[in-house]
């Protein structure tokens, strides 16, 4: 039997393979020589349909969102890319959320505008996997990269003398390529616990994309493990990595706080008060999504988030990275001459 099969007894008869089941879109008869079970082969998203009346300025809002954030964080990276005098820890770990970003976006947006833009806005199971993988993948990379440039503005400002050596070449790109692999593995590790799932009937998610607690209320099989392997992911990306970050701004400030000048204090602070304001936007966005059990999710405030840390965030975070940037902006103005105004 497929992971996706389960036994579905029609009320008050007995199987018969003779019976001609009525199934949802999306959910196809399997293995009807042996009893009556029905198999999901896509799903529903329900998205915005509540409220039709909004479809075509919701298109608009998320067209936008999604231009400027393929537009912004392309830029970040190409700046970075092409510009020597940013080849530092901040800015490399800056290109890596910048691609975190992209992927992030891309993985939810164009569905969203496709479900807006058409009438039926369905999702093979393979592709709800799919883009649950990317989401999980890049949603938590982000949480963790957000902790480690955390750390890296702690050292630029509490152990500035020993900065080169703390932040070397070697360490940079080992905590990249373990933020990005320990991630994968976690991703990789829900969406197979998923797929072992039986999605037996209703088929239709309460969200704009695939999302793990809207999954588990349609599982018609015991999700116990899919559950506590949420919560450990839950308590470590947005508990424990929020508590590191938390204790990395407490020596910031504590060491901000003991320089004399106001000038001094206000260059520290300016160092790492963009990552302070992507880190608040962003853990705001997921502490409403998933910090809650499955059984009290509530699809508004699910959506909500889901807007905030897929289009929102994106979006944003090229502007408060840049805008409040001078070095930046200098290596823009010589890479691009007509931006220098």
């Amino acid at each position: 039997m497929s992971p996706l099969q389960t036994n579905a007894k029609v009320p008050g008869k007995e199987p018969n393979t003779d019976d001609h089941m009525e199934l949802s879109p999306g959910v196809t008869p399997g293995c009807i020589g042996k009893s009556n079970q029905t198999q999901v082969t896509e799903f529903i998203l329900q998205g915005f349909s509540e409220h039709p009346e909004l479809q075509l300025p919701l298109f608009g809002c998320f067209f936008f969102l999604y231009t400027m954030a393929l537009m912004g964080n392309t830029l970040i990276i190409t700046v970075i890319t092409c510009s020597c005098g940013l080849h530092s820890p901040m800015y490399f770990f800056l290109l890596n959320l910048a691609t975190m970003d992209i992927i992030c976006s891309s993985t939810v947006l164009p569905k969203v505008l496709a479900g807006l833009a058409w009438e039926e806005n369905t999702i093979s199971f393979q592709g709800c996997m799919t883009q649950l993988f990317f989401l999980v993948w890049s949603a938590s990379s982000e949480l963790l990269l957000l902790t480690v440039m955390a750390y890296d503005r702690y050292v630029a400002i509490c152990r500035p003398l020993h900065y080169g050596t703390l932040m070397s070449l070697r360490l940079c790109l080992a905590l990249a390529m373990g933020v990005w692999a320990s991630c994968a593995l976690n991703s990789s590790i829900n969406i197979a616990l998923m797929a072992q799932l039986s999605f037996c009937g209703p088929n239709v998610i309460t969200h704009f994309f695939c999302e793990i607690p809207p999954l588990l209320l349609l599982s018609c099989s015991p999700t116990h493990v899919n559950s506590i392997m949420t919560t450990l992911a839950d308590a470590f990306y947005g508990g424990i990595n929020f508590l590191l970050t938390l204790v990395s701004y407490g020596y910031i400030i504590a060491s901000i706080l003991r320089i004399h000048s106001a000038e001094g204090k206000q260059k520290a602070f300016s160092t790492c008060s963009s990552h302070l304001i992507v880190v608040s936007i962003y853990y705001s966005a997921v502490f409403c999504a998933y910090i809650s059990p499955a059984s009290s999710y509530s699809p508004e405030r699910s959506k909500l988030a889901g807007v905030l840390y897929t289009a929102i965030s994106p979006t944003i975070n090229p502007l408060i990275y840049t805008l409040r940037n001078q070095e930046f902006k200098a290596a823009l103005g010589k890479l691009f001459p007509f931006c220098r105004h």
